[in-house]
C-alpha cells in the first residue's frame, strides 16, 4: 500500500545498504523530480526526438536480483547517520566541477558493478545518504583507498530539504552523472515499488545511446559534441502516454513502475543504451518479470514533454 510520502527529510530513514527509506523523498514536493506533469504539453520536436531513442526498442529495468558480470545489478546506496566519520575524497578528473570532501563515506559503501569485481570497469558509483543531515553524497568512478580515503573522478553534495539542490555547484558542471543532476531521486527501488500503483512518487532516469550539446533544467551539463536538434539534451523530459493502457497482469512492481512513468516522467541522465531505467539492486525482484513487461513497452508508447529553458553548448 502507499504511504504517505515525506518531502525533503531523511531523519526517519533506516541505516544501512539499500535500506528502506519508509516514505521519504528527495527535495520539496514542489521540486522537479516530484513534481506530476502527465498534464504537460508535448514538446513540438516529440516524434523526432523519440525515434532517435528508437521507437520500437523496449524498456529495459537496469537493475534487478542478483549478479551480472560479477557485480549487482544496478547503483547501489548506504544511508548513514550524522555521527559517520567523514574521509578525503581525491578528485581525479574532474575536480574543477566537483563539491570538495571531505564526504562520510563508510569503508564498506557499495559500489556500483561490485567494490571489489576484478571485471568492474563501468561507471562504479557510490551514493551515500546522510540521513540526519539531510545530505546526499554522489561519487563517479570511486575507487577506496587503503587509509579509507576515495579516488573519485568527480563527485557531488546535494541537499536533500531544499529546493537549491546544489548550492556548491555551477551551471555548467558536471556531476557523478553526465547530466549534473542526482542519481539517487530517480532510481527505481523495490521499497517504493512493491507499495503498487502510486507508490513510486517520483521521476526516474534513463540513459540515451546518442544525446544532444544541450540541457535542460534541471540538468546543469551537456556530453555530446553533437548539435543536432533530433537528438535528446540531457535532462529532457519524457512521459509514458496517458493512452497506453497499463496491463492488469503485470507484476505489482512493474505496474507501479509504469504508473510513475506516466505521472512524473524520466529524465534523460547520462549517456549509455537507449531506454535503459535505473534501478537499486535487490534480491526481491523478479529478473524475468522485469525483462519480460518493462521490455514490452515501447519508445513509441512515450512523448516528450515540452522542453522549456535549453541550454545549448
Amino acid at each position: 500500500m502507499p504511504v504517505t510520502p515525506v518531502y525533503g527529510s531523511f531523519v526517519g530513514a533506516t541505516l544501512g545498504i539499500g535500506a528502506p527509506t519508509n516514505g521519504a523523498l528527495a527535495f520539496p514536493a514542489s521540486n522537479p523530480w516530484n513534481t506530476d506533469i502527465s498534464a504537460e504539453p508535448v514538446d513540438p520536436n516529440s516524434a523526432n526526438l523519440i525515434n532517435s531513442i528508437g521507437a520500437a526498442t523496449g524498456l529495459r529495468g537496469d537493475f534487478g536480483a542478483g549478479l551480472f558480470n560479477g557485480g549487482p545489478i544496478g547503483i547501489p546506496y548506504v544511508t548513514v547517520a550524522g555521527t559517520q566519520s567523514r574521509v578525503a575524497i581525491v578528485f581525479t578528473a574532474f575536480g574543477a566541477e566537483s563539491d570538495p570532501g571531505p564526504y562520510p563515506v563508510p569503508p564498506d559503501a557499495p559500489v556500483e558493478g561490485g567494490a571489489s569485481n576484478p571485471a568492474n570497469n563501468g561507471d562504479r558509483h557510490v551514493i551515500v545518504i546522510d540521513r540526519d543531515n539531510n545530505r546526499l553524497y554522489e561519487l563517479f568512478t570511486a575507487f577506496k583507498n587503503a587509509n579509507n580515503s576515495w579516488n573519485a573522478d568527480s563527485g557531488a553534495l546535494f541537499h536533500l530539504d531544499n529546493n537549491n539542490v546544489r548550492p556548491g555547484g555551477q551551471p555548467g558542471w558536471t556531476s557523478a552523472d553526465a547530466a549534473g543532476l542526482p542519481i539517487f531521486p530517480g532510481l527505481v527501488r523495490y521499497e517504493e515499488a512493491a507499495r503498487g500503483p502510486g507508490g513510486i512518487r517520483h521521476a526516474l532516469r534513463f540513459t540515451v545511446q546518442q544525446s544532444r550539446r544541450a540541457y535542460v533544467p534541471p540538468a546543469t551539463h551537456f556530453a555530446s559534441n553533437s548539435t543536432n536538434v533530433n537528438l535528446p539534451p540531457m535532462g529532457m523530459r519524457v512521459r509514458l502516454k496517458a493512452s497506453y493502457v497499463i496491463p492488469a497482469n503485470f507484476s505489482t512492481e512493474v505496474r507501479a513502475i509504469l504508473t510513475a512513468m506516466k505521472a512524473y516522467g524520466m529524465f534523460v541522465a547520462d549517456n549509455g543504451s537507449n531506454w535503459f531505467v535505473s534501478g537499486a539492486p535487490d534480491e526481491r525482484w523478479n529478473n524475468t518479470e522485469l525483462t519480460q513487461q518493462l521490455g514490452s513497452v515501447r519508445g513509441s508508447d512515450f512523448e516528450v514533454v515540452l522542453m522549456q529553458g535549453l541550454v545549448t553548448g
